[in-house]
């Protein structure tokens, strides 16, 4: 215990995750769980309107399509992958990056073509050390990584990290050389009580409080609800908060990054839908889930910039 205790207090940004299980009651270190207890992220907040007068800006930005295998695969699944990966025909003009698990990333890393990025699903606040099953930031550089994956809904909602934590480990993560894919999205309650956008403008204002620059930040608007679930926003409920979010990065960082800060769906996103969202003029991209473990799935919603393209 007494090593746990000192790992702790020497990254004191370890409190913004909170306790959400039956777990906790088992441990005893009560000053830690004081301080995780105080991440806790009540809303007491009134509903508001789901809509506000906004702006309309379309990015600049490349297109951008992630795909994140999330706790998938075995050896010889993710070889298939990469093998239809490696043989699918995909447009020049999109950024292409996969997110596998941590303990493939070498395997993929060694046999899936150039043409596509690899990206780590999260990482550590700070420098590695004492920090069981973490994975640091200077740990996913040395493997060959571009990218990772930081405020996911299951990071958020499952483990329990809070905005500030999320924010924290973003821009250690951008100081390490890694772009970040910011995830960002409302729960279902807090939608039908008319809070979208008070949710993402906050999510918005932690990573901007503490991130050094923009120039590598991708934002991927996932709505919780729709995220596993079959149910995908339609084209106009996403593009309405992606206006949202550019207009809130125009107001509160600046017009040139909101611009240029490239503005992702995920949820639910397949083959079948992503066309039609792909049109929309502020959807730059997606983040995919359980469509990316499907290689030539993959590559359809890869392709779907063509559709952005006629749209244009």
């Amino acid at each position: 215990m007494a090593v746990a205790s000192t790992s702790i207090a020497a990254c004191p940004q370890f409190s913004g995750l909170r306790s959400s299980s039956s777990v906790v009651s088992s441990c005893t270190s009560q000053s830690f769980f004081q301080n995780v207890h105080s991440h806790l992220r009540l809303s007491s907040s009134p509903a508001t309107k789901a809509c506000r007068p906004v702006v309309a800006m379309a990015g600049s930005g490349k297109f951008f399509v992630g795909g994140n295998w999330k706790c998938n695969g075995t050896k010889e699944s993710i070889s298939k992958l990469i093998s239809d990966l490696n043989s699918a025909k995909l447009e020049s003009d999109v950024d292409v990056v996969v997110a596998p698990p941590f303990i493939y990333i070498d395997q993929v890393k060694s046999s899936l073509s150039d043409r596509i990025e690899i990206s780590g699903q999260n990482c550590w606040i700070g420098k590695g050390g004492a920090f069981t099953g973490e994975i640091s930031g200077e740990q996913l550089k040395d493997i060959g990584c571009k990218w990772v994956i930081l405020g996911h809904s299951e990071r958020r909602h499952i483990i329990g990290e809070d905005d500030e934590f999320i924010g924290k480990k973003a821009a250690y993560a951008l100081g390490q050389g890694l772009g970040v894919i910011a995830c960002i999205g409302e729960l279902l309650q807090e939608r039908e009580e008319g809070k979208t956008f008070d949710v993402c403008y906050k999510q918005l204002k932690a990573f901007a409080d503490a991130v050094p620059s923009w120039d590598d930040v991708v934002i991927a608007y996932e709505p919780v609800w729709a995220i596993g679930t079959g149910k995908v926003a339609t084209p106009q409920q996403a593009q309405e908060v992606h206006v949202a979010v550019r207009d809130w990065i125009s107001k509160n960082v600046s017009a040139e990054v909101a611009s240029e800060t490239r503005i992702i769906y995920g949820g639910s996103v397949n083959g079948s839908n992503c066309a039609d969202l792909a049109t929309q003029e502020d959807i730059d991209g997606f983040l995919v889930g359980g469509a990316s473990l499907k290689g030539p799935e993959f590559a359809t919603i890869v392709n779907s910039v063509t559709s952005e393209k006629v749209a244009a």
